[in-house]
C-alpha cells in the first residue's frame, strides 16, 4: 500500500465501525488522518491510539447534517497538513422500518445524514480538489441499494441517491479527480443501534453472519492506493452467506 503513505485522508463517521477501522488501517500505512464524527470522546481516543502506534491523526467534531461543519473540516485538514487528498464520506445511519409505521422523522434523518451529508462533503472538498488538480472521493453506500428488500426502502433510496450522484460526479470530474463507491453488505457494526423499530432491530441483531469493519477498510484502502490515473469506480463487498 505504498500509494497511501503520506496522503491526507478525512473520514466522516470515524468514531466507530467502518470509519474507525478505515482510519486505523490507513494510518498503519502512513496516511495522515483527519477524523470526523459527532462523538468527540471517541475521536480523541482513536486519534490517541493512532498516535501511540506511530501514526498521525487529528480530529474535529463534525455533524454532516450541517454544511458548515464539512466546510470547516476541509479547512481544518488544509490548515493542519496543507492539503487534502481523499475525503471518505462514510457517516451514515440506518433506522429502517416498515412503511406502515410511518417513522417520517427517521426518513428525514436518513436523507439528511446519508445523502445530504455526502453532498455537503462534495461541496466542501470539490473546490479544493480542483484547485490542487488532484483528489479522491470515497463514498460508502450499501448493498441494500442493489437488492431492495422490505423495511429498507428509504435507507436504500438514500444510498442509491449517493450512488447516482457519485457516477455523475465521476463523469464530470475529468482526468485529475477520482470517485469511488464502496457498497458493504452486512457488517458487524453499531448499525442496529440507530433502528427505532423494535421488531426490525431484533431481526437485524438476529442475523448470524457479518463482515468485520476491517473487511470494508481494506476495500477503501485498495481504491486509495491505486496510481493516480487509476479510478476504482465501484466495489461491492458482502459476506459469502448473504443472499
Amino acid at each position: 500500500m505504498t500509494g497511501i503513505d503520506g496522503k491526507v485522508v478525512a473520514i466522516t463517521g470515524a468514531a466507530s465501525g467502518i470509519g474507525e477501522a478505515t482510519a486505523l488501517l490507513l494510518a498503519s500505512h502512513g496516511a495522515r488522518l483527519v477524523l470526523a464524527a459527532r462523538r468527540s470522546d471517541r475521536l480523541a481516543a482513536l486519534a490517541a491510539r493512532i498516535e501511540a502506534d506511530g501514526g498521525t491523526a487529528v480530529w474535529r467534531t463534525t455533524d454532516v447534517r450541517r454544511r458548515g461543519d464539512l466546510t470547516d473540516l476541509v479547512a481544518f485538514a488544509r490548515e493542519r497538513y496543507g492539503t487534502l487528498d481523499v475525503l471518505v464520506n462514510n457517516a451514515g445511519i440506518g433506522p429502517i422500518s416498515p412503511f406502515d409505521e410511518l417513522r417520517v422523522e427517521d426518513w428525514d434523518q436518513m436523507i439528511d445524514v446519508n445523502f445530504r451529508g455526502v453532498l455537503y462533503g462534495i461541496a466542501a472538498a470539490l473546490p479544493v480538489f480542483r484547485e490542487q488538480g488532484s483528489g479522491q472521493f470515497v463514498n460508502v453506500v450499501s448493498t441494500a441499494g442493489l437488492r431492495i428488500v422490505p423495511n429498507q426502502a428509504v435507507y436504500a433510496a438514500t444510498k442509491n441517491a449517493v450512488r447516482t450522484v457519485s457516477e455523475g460526479l465521476r463523469q464530470e470530474a475529468g482526468p485529475d479527480l477520482r470517485v469511488t463507491v464502496v457498497s458493504p453488505g452486512h457488517v458487524g457494526t453499531e448499525f442496529a443501534d440507530s433502528i427505532t423499530s423494535p421488531t426490525v432491530k431484533a431481526q437485524v441483531r438476529a442475523v448470524d453472519f457479518a463482515l468485520a469493519p476491517d473487511d470494508i477498510a481494506r476495500a477503501v484502502a485498495f481504491a486509495i492506493e491505486q496510481p493516480s490515473h487509476v479510478d476504482v469506480g465501484d466495489i461491492v463487498v458482502r459476506p459469502t452467506a448473504q443472499g
